[in-house]
Formats: structure tokens, C-alpha cells, sequence
């Protein structure tokens, strides 16, 4: 059964569920920083219920980018402010030298939660050109990315926790969405960190912490059992462990033994 808002069927395949509940909005926009020289961005504007909070704030300019066709008319139509450019276009293939002359840049936005983590990735690609953000992701995601031990601690986990400050704020309902989803989401506060220690060889050892955590209920040994690693150089009490039992640090000291 399809389903409509202002007239405009709702797409499941663009993951469209229009935030309803003001409070969520306030608790979002009260953890930014916006001033008059402030530049925002916001993915997925829907019917504009984010949009037109932004917009009453003291802000330089509001970019929103929302890959639906008839929303892009809509919200073009229906706001009439100078500050406001919507933009016909998936976030995933923008080019972000655009961004450039503007920086830096405060991102609000209630995510299309099929494409989170490719989000996160454009985010921390693009770090140098945020401020900082507070996004709306499904609980589950969101707990993923903010652990730091224990159930669903793991690559995530490590990685966004490196090169952002990250923060879990409001847990929001179903019922605060339309329609609602299945699941809860979160808001979560992020700020890209300004003096992160480089990591040798960067690549190759993201590549290690996804072998480190391939099985999360295995020893590091039987992890890494069959990889190219000398595990001699590994002390035999970490092989015993569980990635999950480890922090960044334990990882940091332990490439430094393998590369």
C-alpha cells in the first residue's frame, strides 16, 4: 500500500520516513554550534520538517541534497528563502570541491538509513571540511559506531572513534516518524578530532582490525590463524584474547610488532 505525504507517494526504496516530532529537532540543532557565517548541509530533505527549523536559525546557507525528484519540487515550491539551495542529487556522488569556498560546514540530518555507513565513510573522507554534525541513524548503527567494548564493539567501533568525537544523544521512538519505522533510531553527535596521530601503513591496518574482529567470537590466534602475520611476534596472552577485549591502543602497540 502505497503511502503519501503532502500529496507525494513515499519511496521504501529511498528509505522515507519524515521526522514528525519538533523536540527530536530541537534536541538536534541545540548541539550545534550556528552562527550568521555558519554554512549547513542536510541529506535527504523530504517534506522539509528538518529544513524549516534550519532555517529559522541566524545561518549563512542552507545546501540540501535530496535525491528525490518530486521532493526537490516540492521543497523549491514550498520554501521561499534566499539562504536555501536544494540540490537534485545523491549525496554519494557529489563532488565535495563545491564545499570548499564555504568551509567549514555543519551537517543536520535524519540519514536514509539503508546508506549510513556509506555516509560515514563520505564523512570522514571529507572530514577537513566539517565543523561538526548531528545525524539521525538506526539504533543498532548507532551502537555500532559509538561502543567501546563489549556486544557489537568491534571495527566500526574503532575506526569512527579514531577520527571523530563521537556522542549518542536522543533515542527516538517509531511512533516519532512517518511512517514509522521498524526499528529505533538515535541522534549522534560527531566533530571531526583536529590532531589525530598517523597510523603507519593507514590502510593495511584497517585491513588488520577487520581480520582482528572476521569471527568476534574467536581468539585473535584462530583470526589470524591464516593470514600472512607472524604470529610468533604476538605475546601468547593476546593471542588468547578476543578482539572485543582489546582497545585501540592493544592494536596501535600490536601493529607496531607485525609491520
Amino acid at each position: 500500500m502505497t503511502v503519501f505525504s503532502q500529496g507525494i507517494p513515499l519511496k521504501k526504496q529511498f528509505g522515507q520516513h519524515f521526522l514528525r516530532d519538533q523536540s527530536v529537532v530541537d534536541n538536534a540543532i541545540e548541539h550545534v554550534t550556528l552562527t550568521p557565517e555558519t554554512s549547513v548541509f542536510e541529506i535527504g530533505g523530504g517534506d522539509g520538517f528538518l529544513t524549516r527549523t534550519i532555517l529559522q536559525q541566524k545561518i549563512a546557507r542552507l545546501w540540501v541534497f535530496e535525491i528525490d525528484p518530486e521532493w526537490v519540487s516540492y521543497l523549491r515550491e514550498s520554501i521561499n528563502d534566499k539562504r536555501l539551495d536544494v540540490k537534485e542529487e545523491n549525496i554519494l556522488d557529489v563532488d565535495f570541491a563545491q564545499f570548499e569556498p564555504h568551509k567549514p560546514w555543519v551537517l543536520l540530518a535524519n540519514l536514509p538509513y539503508q546508506i549510513t555507513f556509506p555516509i560515514f565513510q563520505m564523512l570522514f573522507k571529507h572530514r577537513q571540511l566539517i565543523q561538526e554534525g548531528v545525524v539521525m541513524t538506526q539504533e543498532e548503527v548507532a551502537q555500532k559506531i559509538t561502543k567501546k567494548s563489549g556486544r557489537g564493539y568491534g571495527y566500526p567501533s574503532l575506526f569512527y572513534g579514531y577520527y571523530f568525537e563521537l556522542k549518542l544523544l536522543k533515542k527516538i521512538a517509531p511512533g516519532a516518524f512517518f511512517p514509522p519505522p521498524k526499528v529505533f533510531s538515535r541522534l549522534i553527535y560527531f566533530k571531526p578530532k583536529k590532531d589525530v596521530a598517523p597510523i603507519p601503513d593507514e590502510v593495511g591496518f584497517w585491513k588488520f582490525i577487520k581480520l582482528c574482529f572476521a569471527h568476534p567470537r574467536r581468539t585473535m590466534r584462530n583470526n589470524l590463524i591464516s593470514t600472512h602475520f607472524d604470529l610468533s611476534k604476538i605475546p601468547e596472552e593476546t593471542l588468547t584474547l578476543r578482539a572485543q577485549q582489546m582497545q585501540m591502543d592493544d592494536f596501535l602497540n600490536l601493529w607496531q610488532r607485525l609491520r
